[in-house]
């Protein structure tokens, strides 16, 4: 894992459009079936929006009917972490970049075989780089 990445609000604001900060520094989620990447199909590797971190591949991506992408594994476990999330009255387990602390999305155990997870994440937070 590369160095922490550490900026202020401004310093985001000056690198992310709006979406994308509301989303990856507040904590924001983009509307079901809106985001760039939620229909994707191509093949690649999904990085954080903020810092480039390598987090998903399309290879673990699949339809969930959500509405948003899902994946049921990241590329490396510690390239994120989990922390439980009580906001909107659920119990939910946020998904964050482990480098730079964006918010991507929730897990939850929904998922398919063989791991039963859904990381389901916003589009804004994340950067689609093609194989």
């Amino acid at each position: 894992m590369a160095e922490k990445v550490v900026k202020t609000d401004e310093e985001w604001k000056q690198v992310l459009n709006p979406e994308q900060f509301e989303v990856a520094r507040k904590k924001g989620t983009e509307r079901a079936f809106t985001g760039e990447y939620w229909n994707n199909h191509e093949k690649g590797i999904y990085r954080c929006v903020c810092c480039d971190n390598t987090l998903f591949s399309s290879d673990t991506k699949y339809e969930s009917g959500t509405g948003w992408p899902s994946f049921w594994e990241p590329i490396a476990p510690e390239n994120i972490r989990t922390q439980g999330d009580l906001t909107l009255g659920m119990v939910r387990s946020e998904v964050q970049c482990k480098k730079c602390d964006a918010h991507l999305g929730h897990v939850f155990d929904d998922g398919p075989p063989p791991t039963h997870l859904r990381y389901c994440l916003n589009s804004a937070a994340l950067k689609f780089v093609k194989a």
